[in-house]
């Protein structure tokens, strides 16, 4: 190992100086990341935002996701970048920062990759980081209670035939009842994908939702 780290340096994502093979940034570039504190606040823009879709207990990003910010670059290095080992960096500083005791989760379920596009990438980025935030709280992960339909985003232009895809782009596998499930995804945008997942459990046995995200835009 230490002849590959001398041949081969970790660089910092951002500035470029050699780092620590297990880092992803340097101490002065982490320090640029805008992280968001949800742990803090009692009330919080992405839970007010996912709250417009769909009823559920709590929400949590862990970063701000600002164009060519250092969050941005580390989540696209991790989806893109075959930078697997920003899964586990991403869920311990998640497990650090954001408080997940008084949640009360049950399951941590990801929002899933269609297997065409798995297999494109690789491997699922959400797999990685969830799987190890998963041993560091404890909580059992489920990466197949819900079934991606369909391998490309709907090109309707018409709002009915969008909610009508929308409805139809997931569907749950099995059955599950009095469960709270944390849903985990990447990045939270319009906000269309979560609560399409999140209806597909809600419409099961009393469920309850909160979500996850590694940053919102």
């Amino acid at each position: 190992m230490f002849l590959v780290d001398l041949l081969f340096p970790n660089r910092c994502l951002q500035c470029n100086r050699i780092i620590h093979h297990d880092e992803v940034v340097c101490e002065l570039c982490f320090n640029q990341i805008h992280f968001t504190h949800h742990h803090f606040l009692e009330s919080n823009l992405l839970l007010e935002k996912c709250r417009l879709l769909f009823p559920l207990e709590n929400a949590l990003a862990l970063m701000h996701f600002e164009d060519e910010s250092v969050g941005q670059k580390i989540i696209h290095q991790l989806k893109y970048g075959s930078r697997k080992k920003i899964g586990a960096i991403l869920a311990n500083w998640t497990a650090e920062k954001l408080d997940f005791n008084s949640l009360g989760v049950d399951l941590l379920v990801t929002v899933p990759l269609h297997p065409k596009k798995q297999k494109e990438r690789g491997y699922n980025q959400l797999h990685l980081f969830a799987d190890h935030l998963s041993k560091q709280l404890k909580i059992p992960c489920d990466h197949t209670l819900i079934k991606r339909n369909f391998y490309k985003k709907a090109q309707a232009k018409k709002n009915r035939e969008q909610r009508i895809f929308n409805e139809n782009l997931f569907s749950i596998t099995k059955q599950i009842s009095n469960q709270h499930v944390l849903l985990v995804d990447d990045v939270f945008t319009t906000g269309n994908t979560m609560s399409a997942v999140a209806w597909q459990i809600l419409k099961e046995g009393n469920n309850k939702v909160s979500v996850l995200v590694m940053a919102m835009d």
